[in-house]
């Protein structure tokens, strides 16, 4: 499990990880706090359109389009570094069979079939948009989630329901307003907040399902063209004039004008061309310890922790970050931002040294409080944790005793690991079920055993792949049972109806790839179950968590609240018996006699380059019947001398040549295609017209708009890690050139590998790198705060 981008990373402002256990108690607001990891990204039409960029807290912010300045190279740059011929790593033989199935072939080309889609301006007109229709699902979820929180504690502005540390910041700050109290002694002496009981769940009216087909309302033209104007008079580009009105609204012009800081709003944005940007409307008027300033770069950077996976940020880490971004007074930056309500505050109990003191410490009235440590962390994603935390507890404290008949007849009707599963969701709301591919027969076999026992029953996966694998295994045939993905379920595109209060009409819903679930989705789905539902989560905690924040799966599983099946199935072949041993940091010699697995040593950036081709375009297919569009090139950035753009490159002048008519792409060119943040979706081009571009995505036909293609699709021969979890290919190519050793993990490389079905070739530039990262680099640790949320 990893949050690091798949980028090279620079290391960034953090506190080490304080570990928890069962005496965590949370006041009022908890979370847990984790360093804060922070690196360079990628532009915002890359790295966050991805979910993958994690952007340097500490200084480098986000790098990309935005004024002032061009696109940022994410990921390894540089040269490759030198590797020698006999490079350790995975595989049998890297003599004979890796020469045997590199040799250059004859001048013939790999055959690289391209699906083809009915072009029709019929069906072309009656196309949904599933990105529109989730978006309009997600915010109808949040301004439920928003308004049950006004409901429940009155607005956050007044002040008047917080208490410890967030009362004390928002009372220091009316202090230093009225010139009582001086900003410096603000925060000299924090007071641990009274304990509160946790809340019962309580069950809420739900949303009705979000229509299949949304037009997003377009700014109107005079916004756009106010923006225009004003960013044409800062010196920042006029292209983002349509970002700009989209999210400032109808008086964009004006808003800008008053608060210049206010671009940073905008993705791709750094602090340093936002200050150009005021220096050129303000003059003189403008500085570093602009008020306005100072609150645009706080909720900035917590906007890129929320890019690295966290939720929340320990409040030593946000003023350390801001003194690195010249904020002279972190302290007065952090208090005005939560007064305004753009952030909120948080504390968490600091655990004793036992659990055993801990809860002596408990129980002893006399007992002094522990310390508690302050978080501070926008409001959207603390709604959602909180939310998730809620409807878990609901469902745990909702079962029906009257079910337990047609539960017990599920249970009868399988044997083996699929029993234990069916007798674990049988007497409880939530279960967590955990393996690698080969255990999704499990979940497939109670999803079957459910509907035999006369239960509505759907299961969810996060790919159209993953949901046409799990289609395919005994019991989850989708012509007679439930199978989807998470976005078609949130949207409404797919799954079960609705009732009167919006709760999904299910008795049971089964999510696999379950760390690929981020706190909103994941709140989402929670909350969309009706009372008496049960809930699995099923995914293999070795794969690279979530791309957007929070870490939903692992953080359950770290709290213990629920029964934890573990699949006993391992993934067959060598292949599978190399990935299981990297998942527990070993990098095993894996006898491949059928040449499923090959390693192709290369000294440099060129040479991946070049042996890469050959792999996917000749040898693959000569040696192993694989054709070049069943094959999937991994490699950890974006950027670089061997990173998906270069790689994309060559492989679409060996494959697909043209002029790129439309766009940089045309017809038959594959296609990552990022309909949402953190999503990916496989496809391939078919035309481009007046209507945008039109692609097949996993049999699908979508039509991007020509001002969404620069951000949302780019070409997809080669992909990184967190855009291809979730999906497998018959072959992969991994590429690990020499200036990618510092962004490898063992989730990472989990992942990667992974990825092949039958053949995995790896093309091995980083030496030792390898093994070592495979050993000694886990998970990336994420701050968030459901697993104390939880435990109350």
């Amino acid at each position: 499990m990893s949050t690091e981008p798949e980028t090279t990373e620079k290391a960034g402002p953090g506190t080490p990880d304080t570990p928890e256990g069962p005496g965590a108690e949370a006041v009022p607001r908890g979370s847990r706090t984790n360093a804060l990891a922070a690196s360079s990204a990628e532009g915002a039409s890359e790295g966050e359109s991805e979910g993958e960029g994690e952007s340097a807290v500490g200084g480098g912010g986000r790098s990309g389009d935005g004024p002032g300045g061009g696109e940022g190279a994410g990921g390894p740059t540089g040269t490759g570094g030198e590797g020698a011929d006999g490079a350790a790593g995975p595989g049998g033989s890297e003599g004979a069979e890796a020469a045997a199935i590199t040799d250059d072939v004859e001048g013939e080309e790999a055959d690289s079939s391209q699906p083809s889609e009915a072009e029709g301006e019929g069906a072309d007109a009656a196309q949904a948009s599933e990105a529109e229709a989730e978006l309009a699902a997600q915010r109808v979820e949040r301004e439920r989630i928003a308004r049950r929180k006004a409901e429940k504690k009155g607005p956050i502005e007044s002040g008047a329901k917080l208490s410890g540390t967030a009362a004390d910041l928002l009372a220091a700050v009316r202090a230093v307003e009225s010139g009582d109290k001086p900003v410096a002694a603000v925060f000299a002496e924090p007071a641990p907040a009274p304990r509160r009981p946790a809340p019962e769940p309580v069950r809420r009216p739900q949303p009705a399902p979000a229509p299949a087909v949304v037009t997003a309302a377009a700014p109107a033209p005079q916004a756009v063209e106010g923006a225009r104007r004003v960013l044409a008079e800062g010196g920042a580009p006029q292209a983002l004039a349509p970002q700009v009105a989209a999210a400032l609204g109808e008086g964009a012009d004006a808003a800008l004008r008053e608060d210049p800081w206010q671009l940073l709003r905008i993705s791709g944005v750094r602090p340093e061309q936002a200050d150009g940007f005021a220096r050129a409307l303000l003059g003189a008027a403008c500085g570093p310890g602009d008020e306005r300033r100072a609150r645009a770069i706080t909720v900035w950077l917590l906007e890129q922790a929320a890019l690295a996976g966290h939720t929340a940020l320990e409040l030593a880490t946000l003023t350390t970050a801001l003194g690195k971004q010249d904020v002279p007074d972190p302290d007065a930056a952090v208090q005005s931002t939560l007064a305004e309500g753009e952030a909120l505050a948080f504390q968490d109990a600091l655990e004793a040294p036992g659990a055993a003191a801990a809860q002596a410490a408990e129980e002893d009235a006399d007992a002094e409080e522990r310390p508690v440590r302050v978080l501070v962390g926008l409001e959207r994603y603390a709604l959602a944790e909180e939310s998730l935390a809620d409807g878990l507890a609901r469902l745990v404290n909702s079962l029906p005793e009257e079910a337990g008949q047609a539960w017990q007849a599920a249970a009868d009707a399988v044997s083996g690991g699929a029993a234990e599963l069916v007798r674990a969701v049988a007497g409880h709301g939530l279960v967590l079920h955990t393996g690698a591919e080969a255990a999704r027969v499990e979940p497939a076999a109670l999803l079957g055993a459910a509907h035999a026992a006369g239960l509505r029953a759907f299961a969810v996966c996060h790919t159209p792949d993953g949901r046409h694998r799990l289609a395919a295994l005994p019991g989850a045939d989708p012509a007679e049972h439930g199978v989807g993905t998470v976005a078609g379920l949130l949207s409404g595109a797919e799954g079960p109806g609705r009732d009167t209060d919006g709760a999904l009409e299910l008795d049971l819903l089964i999510v696999l790839d379950a760390p690929q679930l981020d706190v909103e989705s994941a709140a989402m789905l929670v909350e969309s179950l009706p009372d008496g539902a049960r809930l699995v989560l099923s995914g293999d905690p070795a794969l690279l968590w979530s791309a957007g924040p929070g870490r939903v799966f692992a953080d359950l599983l770290a709290a213990r609240v629920c029964p934890q099946v573990a699949s006993r199935l391992p993934d067959p072949g060598p292949i599978g018996e190399l990935v299981s041993g990297i998942g527990i940091g070993e990098l095993n010699q894996v006898a491949a006699p059928g040449k499923e697995i090959v390693i192709v040593p290369v000294r440099d950036a060129g040479e991946a380059v070049h042996r890469t081709v050959q792999l996917v375009a000749d040898s693959v297919p000569r040696a192993l019947g694989v054709p070049a569009d069943q094959t999937v090139v991994i490699t950890p950035g974006h950027g670089g001398a061997a990173g998906t753009r270069a790689l994309n490159s060559a492989l679409k002048e060996r494959l697909n040549p043209g002029p790129g008519r439309f766009g940089g792409f045309d017809p038959g060119d594959r296609i990552a295609y990022s309909p949402a943040p953190g999503r990916t979706v496989p496809g391939t081009v078919v035309k481009a017209d007046a209507d945008g571009l039109h692609l097949s995505c996993a049999g699908t036909a979508v039509v991007v708009p020509r001002e969404r293609v620069e951000g949302a699709v780019r070409h997809g021969w080669a992909l990184t890690a967190h855009q291809a979890v979730g999906t497998r290919w018959p072959a992969a190519v991994v590429v690990l050139p020499g200036d990618a050793a510092q962004a490898l993990s063992r989730p990472w490389v989990y992942t990667a590998f992974g990825r092949a079905e039958r053949h995995l070739s790896v093309v091995h530039g980083v030496e030792q790198a390898l093994p070592k990262a495979v050993a000694e680099t886990p998970a990336k640790p994420r701050t968030t705060r459901l697993q104390t949320l939880l435990r109350v």
